[in-house]
């Protein structure tokens, strides 16, 4: 099988060759369909985690079918369509592995960093992390519901967005643009706040009913006048100080959800968080069951990511364009 390895950082990626694995007890070899290329990998390499293992496969946002079980897998079968995820696995036995936060086991294992990914034709994965794919789903396009379209709708969920929030979401890139779509479809009004007046045709096209461009207009001062102000503001933008921008924005009880960030320390006023009981948190990927609620609920609202389709030999050329500024969109790598 042909497969791209990190060999270490700021080493271009290597395109080899290796012979196809057998599955071991409990593991699901899966022949891969397609793998979403995400601003993780391009971190990976540039050295952004210090516990990466290399040489590893990068790539975290999977899908493909079944090719063969190991030992002790139940539930799945082969031929079956299934996608792979961020969590690779974890202890299984921690306080968080047992009430079904995997995602937060301090023993958990990441997918394309220290575990092999899926810029390869097949890969081998845990039977507990290995998640169904829904009829109808299209596996390229969903490839990247397994790391954007899971931070983006697990974000909003634990931050409390209902059917009744105002939602702000800052940034409309491949998370961005998700959450706006999950909260629509949760039945919430939605705001997107951007850097320039250029996002707000897209924006407002997506079903944005708000769009403040932070270049123009004072970003918390936009909310508040939002009939008061939003609920949940979730952050998809690379940026710590585009989050505590719109702190004030936030409704009395609100929620600052950080999805994007940055190495920068992240600033806020206390007086209003105090005086306001306002929340700031974080939310990571999620677990096994936060994936299958958030493919079940893209099946059933029609939600997929725009992509472009590349092929194994363009993914170092690929972070190369992200690295520079130019990635151009949501690319996926096709198999097959």
């Amino acid at each position: 099988m042909r497969v791209a390895l990190a060999t270490g950082v700021n080493a271009p990626l290597s395109l080899t060759e290796r012979e196809v694995p057998e599955p071991g007890p409990g593991e699901v070899l899966i022949k891969i369909t397609a793998c979403g290329v995400c601003f993780t990998d391009l971190n990976l390499v540039r050295g952004h985690y210090p516990f990466a293992r290399f040489p590893v496969v990068p790539g975290h946002e999977i899908t493909g079918t079944v090719a063969a079980l190991g030992s002790g897998v139940s539930g799945l079968s082969v031929g079956d369509p299934v996608g792979a995820q961020f969590l690779y696995d974890s202890c299984g036995h921690c306080d968080y592995c047992v009430s079904g936060d995997q995602i937060l086991c301090p023993s958990k294992r990441i997918t394309g960093i220290v575990a092999d990914g899926g810029y390869a034709e097949y890969g081998l994965f845990k039977g507990g992390y290995v998640t169904p794919l829904p009829a109808g789903l299209d596996p390229v396009a969903a490839a990247p519901l397994m790391c954007a379209g899971l931070t983006a709708f697990n974000g909003l969920r634990q931050a409390g967005a209902t059917p009744s929030s105002r939602v702000a979401v800052i940034g409309s890139g491949g998370i961005g643009a998700l959450a706006i779509r999950y909260a629509l479809a949760m039945g919430a009004r939605v705001a997107v706040i951007g850097r320039s007046a250029d996002g707000a045709a897209a924006a407002k096209e997506l079903g944005a009913e708000l769009y403040v461009a932070t270049r123009d207009t004072d970003p918390a001062a936009a909310l508040k006048a939002w009939d008061g102000g939003a609920n949940v503001i979730l952050n998809a933008a690379p940026s710590n100080a585009a989050a505590a921008a719109t702190l004030g924005g936030l409704a009395p009880d609100g929620t600052l959800v950080l999805c994007g960030y940055d190495n920068t320390p992240l600033t806020l006023q206390a007086q209003p968080m105090v005086l306001n009981r306002l929340r700031v948190m974080a939310s990571p990927s999620g677990s096994p069951h936060d994936l299958r609620d958030t493919l079940a609920f893209s099946a059933q609202h029609g939600i997929l990511p725009a992509v472009t389709p590349i092929t194994l030999d363009q993914a170092p050329e690929t972070l190369e364009a992200m690295a520079a500024g130019s990635g151009g969109g949501r690319r996926v790598i096709a198999f097959h």
